[in-house]
């Protein structure tokens, strides 16, 4: 099994950063301009609301890195994540329709990219495996298009 790379720890810790910041921001907006008076000060609110997110989030960042990891096998990409509800994908190469390799701003700033792989069947049956050094990326993108090709003429009436 693969892992992410660690970096990917670092863009999950600075979106819990920024949630944090919008939520202790709003509750003190929203505590400031309160009708009626509260028993506890807007920065107290703040502070105390915004530093529960960030717990959580960093907590969750950790977390999620440590039950993300994928692997090639010999007909299918598998996923493994999850922190609460564990989530196990298979993705068998004969279903890939194409792969795209993204990199996001955040994603550009850190090193880092994302290979989306886009299934045949239902409706947003796509996969992500975030996370990668762009090297990587591209690396799996080239992988999994050979081997769908490949599987593609083993089922080819």
């Amino acid at each position: 099994m693969t892992r992410l790379h660690p970096r990917i720890r670092l863009l999950w810790l600075l979106r819990a950063g920024i949630l944090a910041l919008v939520v202790g921001g709003g509750v003190a907006l929203a505590t400031r301009f309160a009708p009626v008076p509260l028993p506890v000060s807007s920065v107290v609110a703040a502070v105390g609301l915004g530093g529960l997110v960030l717990v959580v989030g960093v907590a969750s960042a950790l977390l999620r890195y440590r039950a993300w990891q994928y692997e090639i096998r010999d007909d299918s990409l598998y996923l493994e994540r999850g922190v609460l509800t564990k989530v196990r994908t298979v993705v068998p190469f004969v279903r890939i329709q194409h792969v795209d390799t993204r990199r996001s701003p955040t994603e550009r700033i850190i090193g880092l990219a994302s290979t989306i792989v886009y299934t045949a069947g239902s409706r947003g049956a796509d996969v992500s495996v975030p996370g990668l050094a762009l090297e990587s990326a591209d690396d799996l993108q080239d992988q999994l298009k050979r081997l769908a090709i490949r599987a593609e003429g083993d089922d080819a009436v």
